[in-house]
């Protein structure tokens, strides 16, 4: 076959590889835009694999997130120096004259340019950098494009807060949100796909109603009567909008699962003031309890950063000990990260970064030990496992309803199955056996 025919054969055969990085909120925005790439003829290939169309969403929380994403945008070139690149999102909102600068970026999307991918690769002539200050509300929810068995429903975007270190609010705009209206048919469109539990995400979807007008509780109680969801949870929520009516929503459903995740930052009251978070240690102390009471056997996860400015070795103390006595399973800990135009930017005493990272590799350690506790608690009981994959080692992988990695044995296809499960021991990872 000559080179000219085989080039042909690839331009007939598009391929577009994907690739998220941050949050739950980013992977259900890549699903969409999967989807409408699929669409148009294209066939999704790993990221690293050549292809015609390279997209990479991309998240700006950290500049190690920033980071990442150059990192990526140069793999991409070296798997596929002719096809085109195309960097969006948050990042791309934030640094767009640095990144389209990088060798091989042909077009950079911003937060609500990025739904707009298939307009921009369709022009001959086309201008590098599309940022655009929307304040539109652009649906998104995961697809069978992209070969995930949980689904991700954007129902929320952008953040009213001002958190003090936090560069989200620029990067997406004000809050907004979407009706419980065409949040149901969405995830009536995913179900219909096949999946059987949606995870509702946003950037901040404790603020729902003061966007859409309506309740999150009555959200949920439509998304719990949908026939054919088995599993419903929300992402991240800030604690302040955890409210004892959507406590009892949640617990009156066998549908919503025993996971959540409630960003701490600080365990220390004055550097949650520093940071303007809406709550006190104690407060988050009592929504925690609020939690455990009405759900025993929950997961519960909390973002923490560690060195904020200012933050004194018994802030930090005061934060590993708070987290000690939580019964907090999954810990997510971050250096802080200075970000452009933040108001903790411009604070003074920023910690050096040995000590970050010593702090960091603390509550990580604590982390670790906590959620094996967690996981050897559970041995000697059952649990619900979705199965989402079959591992290099021949042992299917799944999450419990509260959110514990489980390996099986088992010669059946389990993929995207919920199937009871028998947690017969604990070596560093939990395992069990399917019951009958």
């Amino acid at each position: 076959m000559n080179q000219s025919h085989e080039l042909t054969t690839e331009l007939n055969n598009k391929r577009v590889s994907l690739h998220t990085l941050g949050c739950r909120l980013n992977f259900s925005e890549t699903g969409s835009i999967a989807d409408g790439f699929v669409k148009r003829g294209y066939s999704v290939v790993d990221f690293g694999e050549p292809a015609e169309v390279t997209f990479i969403n991309t998240c700006t929380v950290t500049d190690g997130a920033d980071s990442t994403c150059r990192n990526l945008i140069r793999k991409a070139h070296r798997a596929s120096p002719e096809g085109r690149i195309v960097v969006a999102g948050c990042y791309a909102q934030m640094d767009a004259e640095r990144i389209s600068k990088m060798v091989g970026v042909d077009l950079v999307l911003g937060t609500s340019e990025k739904y707009k991918v298939f307009d921009y690769l369709n022009e001959d002539e086309v201008d590098t950098i599309h940022i655009d200050k929307s304040t539109s509300f652009y649906e998104a929810a995961t697809t069978q494009a992209e070969g995930h068995t949980r689904a991700f429903l954007k129902i929320q975007d952008g953040c009213n807060y001002v958190c003090s270190f936090c560069i989200i609010p620029q990067a997406r705009g004000r809050s907004k949100a979407i009706s419980i209206e065409q949040a149901v048919l969405n995830a009536k469109k995913v179900v219909d796909q096949g999946f059987k539990e949606v995870i509702l995400t946003g950037v901040n979807i404790g603020e729902y109603e003061v966007n859409s007008g309506e309740r999150l509780t009555d959200l949920v109680k439509e998304l719990v009567a949908i026939d054919g969801l088995e599993r419903l949870r929300l992402s991240s929520v800030e604690p302040n909008t955890i409210t004892d009516e959507l406590l009892d929503v949640f617990s009156s459903s066998s549908k919503f699962l025993e996971h959540f995740h409630i960003p701490l930052q600080s365990g220390d009251d004055e550097i949650l003031r520093q940071m303007r978070r809406r709550y006190t240690v104690e407060e988050y102390r009592n929504i925690i309890n609020k939690v455990i009471t009405r759900f025993p056997n929950s997961g519960i996860g909390a973002d923490i950063i560690c060195g904020f400015p200012g933050e004194d070795q018994a802030q930090f103390e005061n934060t590993y000990n708070l987290l000690k006595e939580l019964p907090i399973t999954h810990f997510h800990v971050f250096p802080y990260s200075s970000r452009v135009n933040t108001t903790a930017a411009r604070m003074p005493d920023h910690i050096q970064h040995g000590v970050k990272k010593e702090r960091v590799h603390a509550l990580r350690t604590l982390g670790e030990a906590k959620l094996n506790l967690f996981a050897e608690d559970q041995v000697g009981s059952s649990n619900e496992v979705l199965f989402e994959r079959k591992n290099d080692l021949g042992f299917w992988e799944g999450y419990t309803r509260n959110y514990i990695r489980v390996l099986v044995e088992s010669d059946s296809d389990l993929k995207n199955q919920i199937r009871p499960v028998f947690l017969k021991d604990h070596d560093g990872t939990l395992r069990g056996e399917i019951l009958n």
